[in-house]
Parts: structure tokens; C-alpha cells; sequence
């Protein structure tokens, strides 16, 4: 199941009908502007078109993407706040759109150490799920690239969320394969039944709602970000072999956050992306 985070300038059914040209069948979107705290409110015109093409393109496997400003690991308590109260707003705009995996960056610790950021993150999410709200929505924890103080760069960061949180049936994990590599993890190739392994044993495959499918500008270990398109960076065409022919991730929406624009023969970078993973298949 392959998608594309797609824009929804001009109204949030525009990146439906851009996956359909593209031929996708699933999707990630933004669903309010990422860079900013103030959350207008979905319309009814926004509701009904998205639902409206949703539907006809039985696109059931959807995701969206938390804001970059949301730090529940923050040892600032108002940015903590602003963070639970931010992230609420994103569940529920994807329970009001029939979204069902909302994907966050665990957050940063911002000195205070890893033990503290992850204490934190637990606790926002323990009140985020407090009673029945966003039943609809699973919440998956993004692997991260470990730059700064960030933390998800380990998969055991990922696993020690889920295993204290108070409702981890509410929670699930993105695993990016740039971040992943940069992170140092190695799963090109043959290695990659030996990280399936790893995966299994720390989270559990079951856990694995989302894939970022990106390929990494920076080598194995580097701890930097830097997407890169399909089989032109360090990962190559076979570290992604694996994951597309895993039959356990079959129905696991798995996106491209590769950059945009046109190639020099002039298709969109996101055709050429795709068609490089369904040679794979």
C-alpha cells in the first residue's frame, strides 16, 4: 500500500485527487498548517469533499502528520501544555475526518536527558487518552534520525513509550527508513531479517502502523536527516526490497517523503519514486 505525503493547498481533497493521478492508494496530509500553533476550524465544504473523495477512492488506510512544533518530551511546562493541547486538536480533526493514523516526533528533551523526555512524553499521552476520546485514532511514534536532543532514535525509546503508557493499544510507531539509517540501523539486503528481528523483539510487528519510505543523503550512523529519493542515497534500492516484499506490512500504508518537483525528463519525482518500489515488489 504505497502513498505520498501530498499538499492540501487549495483545500484538503486536492491531495486525494493528486494520489489518484499518481495512482496511490493511500495518502498523508497536514490536516491545518504545520508551522503554526492557530487551528482554524475544518468547514463543512473541507469536511464533505475530503469525505466525498475518501470514500469514492476507498481510501481507509489515510494519515496524517502532527505539527513539527509539538514537543511532549519538553521540560518547559507551557510549551508542554501548548504541546497536549495541540496534539488533541490533531486527533480530533482526524476523527472528524475519518483519519486513523495520526504520526508524531516523540519530542525532544532539550537537556533534560533521555529518562526525563521519555517520562514526559508518557505522561501527555496517559492524559491525551483519559477516557474514551480518540478511540478512532491510533497515535504512531515516528523513529527518528537522533539530531540534538531528540528522542525515538532508538527503538527501545519507542518500545519504553508503549510498554508504560497507561493505553498502549492507543499507540503505534512510523518506522522512517532515513531516520532509521541515520539512526544506525541496517537493513539493506540481507540485513534485513536480522533488523525484522530486532523489530519484532523491541516492539513487536503488530506495532507498526506507518512506513516513511525515504532514502538517506547521509551514511549509516550519521545521525542527520536528509531525504533523499528512492535508490540514490546511502540506503539504495535494496534496503527497501525488504519492506515492500514483507508480506506482514502488505496493508501498512507506507508514504514517500521524498522531495518534490519534476526529474529532467520531466515526470514528477513521485512517479519515478513509486515506480522504483513496485519494481521491488
Amino acid at each position: 500500500m504505497f502513498g505520498s505525503h501530498l499538499s492540501i493547498a487549495g483545500g484538503m481533497h486536492k491531495a486525494l485527487l493528486a494520489a489518484e493521478e499518481l495512482g496511490l492508494q493511500t495518502v498523508q496530509v497536514f490536516t491545518k498548517n504545520q508551522q503554526q500553533w492557530k487551528v482554524p476550524p475544518l468547514s463543512a465544504s473541507c469536511l464533505d469533499q475530503w469525505q466525498q473523495h475518501r470514500n469514492r477512492l476507498r481510501f481507509d488506510q489515510t494519515v496524517s502528520h502532527a505539527s513539527y512544533l509539538i514537543n511532549l518530551a519538553s521540560p518547559d511546562q507551557v510549551l508542554w501544555e501548548k504541546s497536549i493541547d495541540l496534539i488533541a486538536e490533531e486527533l480530533s480533526r482526524c476523527e472528524v475526518l475519518a483519519i486513523p493514523h495520526l504520526v508524531m516526533h516523540p519530542g525532544a528533551h532539550m537537556g533534560a536527558g533521555d529518562e526525563a523526555g521519555l517520562e514526559r512524553i508518557v505522561m501527555a499521552l496517559d492524559r491525551l487518552y483519559d477516557g474514551d476520546r480518540f478511540n478512532k485514532v491510533t497515535t504512531c511514534l515516528e523513529s527518528t534520525a537522533g539530531q540534538g536532543t531528540t528522542l525515538g532514535h532508538q527503538l527501545e525509546h519507542l518500545a519504553w513509550i508503549i510498554e508504560h503508557a497507561r493505553r498502549p493499544e492507543r499507540l503505534g510507531v512510523c518506522l522512517d527508513t532515513a531516520h532509521l539509517f541515520a539512526a544506525g540501523y541496517d537493513f539493506r539486503g540481507e540485513k534485513y531479517d536480522a533488523f525484522r528481528c530486532e523489530l519484532e523483539r523491541l516492539i513487536g510487528i503488530e506495532h507498526v502502523g506507518v512506513w516513511h519510505l525515504n532514502d538517506s543523503k547521509k551514511d549509516l550512523g550519521t545521525r542527520v536527516d536528509r531525504h533523499h529519493h528512492i535508490g540514490e542515497g546511502f540506503i539504495g534500492l535494496s534496503g527497501f526490497q525488504g519492506i515492500v516484499r514483507d508480506p506482514a506490512f502488505a496493508e501498512v500504508p507506507k508514504i514517500l517523503e521524498t522531495p518534490k518537483g519534476k526529474a529532467d525528463d520531466g515526470r514528477s519525482w513521485d512517479t519515478i519514486n513509486l515506480e522504483r518500489l513496485h519494481a521491488l515488489l
